[in-house]
């Protein structure tokens, strides 16, 4: 595969993730303009919406976790080129993230639906603002190499890709995962938390624990003593003192 063509490849994969991030934030937070959102389509019933919700979740939950695994990396790099592996996983996040806003079955009534106009205005700001930090976040570290795009670059004018170093910058001195801290404030945040947002949210959550378990062990393997001390002084994900 020439450098060209795994530039190429590693830019498509970058949009189709974006696209796919982009339509999922305007999908769950219920947007007007949008055709179809996770509130506005007819309800199903109880057994048929919790059986695909759940498979659609364990699609994106193996597919993000399963991926990211040191084992499986090393497997894929085996048919795809080093450069590659990192888009090709951004790839598939953005294609499992496309099939649960395609495929993600309503269940009928509310748990809560805000009317007042500050309470909505308050509420929807931090839908936002939740979304913006985590989108942030990512740039703190290194929004570029997270989503494949420095590998394709340095792979391309035939450089060798910097070493990671471990710093904590900005966010990171207070919560060691801001990214996930805000997904989980953009998908509870919500003027509108109907039966089908809260499976969401709830599965979702569970998932990001679950993922953030294996991550940890992931940095631990990689940064060692430095990171257990980092462990001891910043909380995972809410930044509360210690």
């Amino acid at each position: 595969m020439s450098k060209s063509i795994i530039f190429i490849y590693g830019i498509f994969a970058y949009i189709i993730a974006l696209i796919a991030q982009v339509w999922f934030i305007f999908y769950i937070g219920d947007w007007e303009f949008m055709p179809a959102t996770i509130n506005s389509q007819y309800p199903v019933p109880f057994t048929t919406a919790l059986t695909i919700n759940l498979a659609l979740v364990m699609i994106f939950a193996l597919q993000h976790s399963g991926m990211a695994r040191a084992s499986f990396k090393k497997y894929i790099t085996k048919m795809i080129p080093q450069a590659a592996e990192r888009s090709t996983y951004v790839l598939f996040s953005g294609l499992a993230l496309d099939l649960i806003c395609l495929y993600w079955q309503p269940l009928e009534g509310f748990l809560w639906q805000v009317d007042n106009a500050t309470g909505k205005a308050l509420l929807t700001a931090g839908y936002i603002f939740g979304w913006l930090f985590s989108l942030f976040s990512t740039f703190v570290i290194n929004h570029f190499e997270l989503f494949g795009l420095q590998q394709v670059y340095f792979n391309l004018i035939h450089k060798p890709e910097p070493p990671v170093d471990f710093k904590e910058k900005l966010f990171y001195r207070f919560v060691r995962h801001p990214v996930q801290l805000g997904i989980l404030v953009g998908i509870w945040l919500t003027p509108t938390m109907s039966y089908s947002h809260l499976m969401l949210s709830v599965t979702f959550t569970i998932y990001i624990f679950i993922g953030l378990w294996f991550e940890e062990k992931d940095m631990l393997n990689v940064w060692g003593d430095t990171y257990k001390d980092y462990q001891k002084r910043v909380r995972m994900l809410f930044p509360f003192p210690k």
